[in-house]
């Protein structure tokens, strides 16, 4: 299946049936909603495989239409950018930055996954750093960061942990990218 039957659109859709298909489909199989182990699993297999999806159709879907003031860069310059704004705590800037890269290699999705990972998006990172060891099995490194990913995300579903990261969103609210 491609990118968009995934999301049960047309190749013609545009970015916000894109957006608007992936969010309903998102809420039906949130792992979340189910107290089964099995079932948790099958849901997360389902959110994995529609979060690439939703990736590749919303690439696919903004390739047909030119972004206005939007101007890729090479790869190199945006991880060199997007790590410093790291550093610095410019979360949501650093994304942005890594996203204008003219191509991603397993670097640019480990990056990706430090960036959400300090953005608390635990599940998204823990995707990029799969992502990042698919395409370099090799890397210890890549395994490593994977794997604290997997475990800041199953110690957050937790919760003690959900509710003091409802109230931390509360009085420190991130703008949602």
């Amino acid at each position: 299946m491609n990118a968009f039957e995934v999301l049960g659109l047309t190749a013609s859709a545009d970015q916000q049936q894109v957006h608007q298909a992936y969010r309903t489909r998102v809420k039906a199989c949130h792992p979340d909603q189910f107290t089964d182990q099995k079932q948790q699993k099958k849901a997360q297999e389902q959110l994995i495989r529609l979060n690439l999806a939703y990736e590749e159709a919303l690439r696919l879907s903004a390739a047909e239409r030119p972004q206005v003031g939007y101007r890729t860069v090479s790869a190199d310059q945006a991880k060199s950018i997007a790590r410093r704004l790291l550093e610095q705590g410019r979360y949501e800037t650093a994304l942005l930055q890594l996203s204008r890269a003219d191509e991603k290699d397993d670097e640019w999705f480990a990056i990706q996954g430090q960036i959400l990972m300090k953005m608390r998006q635990y599940s998204s990172a823990h995707q990029s750093f799969r992502e990042a060891v698919r395409r370099n099995p090799d890397s210890r490194e890549y395994h490593s960061l994977a794997l604290d990913a997997a475990v800041t995300m199953k110690k957050h579903q937790k919760f003690p942990y959900r509710v003091a990261d409802w109230a931390d969103g509360l009085f420190h609210p991130r703008k949602k990218i």
